[in-house]
């Protein structure tokens, strides 16, 4: 298995000039795909895209039977299913038998280290009992602490309880921790003229901005963050 995040544009151009600054390098045309070499970015024109995961796997046919039992499931046009989890998140699933691209070891892009997709779940235990179906185990934390991360294949999925986090949140966002070497990172993507959605004091008793939240032309959130 593994996972693309889909990022509607508004207008295609400036999404792509978006992920160009941030040195993401082109994997694909059509689909539009960018990567900063751990996570794929499709950017699709499209007026009914949403932002979502994509999960592809050769077959989900007997996952999406056990999350029938929970939640709504939804059959899509050209095959694949598609249903929400309680951050509210767009999570679909496709089958193919295309294997995951991946160039590098590293994240190369001006954000730094990419540490996973992060949800703001309503029901912390329910979140990761559909993670479970889709295969996904516990790596990290846990309900009793307020936020959980859940691994399969590569692929990171972090879930906090509502109000845990003191900055704004988008359901879903990509996280970046640059293990305390945040400070440049942030000078980068302001020289790179890229607008910031939230600059975050929260976390400094100088109050320094030492962490910062991006969004892309869709809407998708980036957690930039000294961890």
């Amino acid at each position: 298995m593994h996972a693309i995040i889909q990022t509607p544009s508004p207008k295609f151009s400036e999404s792509v000039d978006f992920y160009r600054k941030l040195d993401f390098k082109i994997l694909s045309d059509s689909p539009y795909q960018v990567t900063d070499g751990k996570v794929v970015v499709e950017i699709n024109p499209d007026s009914f895209a949403r932002p979502g995961i994509k999960l592809i796997d050769k077959s989900w046919v007997d996952v999406v039977e056990k999350l029938k039992l929970s939640t709504s499931v939804l059959s899509l046009e050209g095959g694949g299913y598609l249903f929400a989890d309680p951050s509210g998140a767009w999570i679909y699933l496709i089958e193919s038998n295309v294997e995951r691209v991946r160039n590098s070891d590293e994240s190369f892009s001006v954000l730094g280290n990419y540490a996973g997709v992060s949800l703001e779940s309503i029901n912390m235990q329910h979140s990761i009992d559909v993670w479970g179906i889709l295969g996904f185990k516990i790596s990290m934390g846990g309900v009793e602490q307020g936020w959980v991360s859940l691994e399969r294949d590569g692929v990171t999925i972090s879930v906090m309880k509502p109000f845990s986090c003191p900055h704004l949140f988008f359901n879903p966002s990509l996280t970046y921790f640059n293990g305390g070497k945040n400070l440049p990172v942030i000078q980068k993507i302001r020289e790179k003229g890229i607008s910031i959605s939230e600059e975050i004091t929260a976390f400094n008793q100088e109050d320094i901005v030492d962490n910062i939240i991006i969004r892309d032309p869709g809407g998708y959130g980036f957690f930039i963050f000294n961890d």
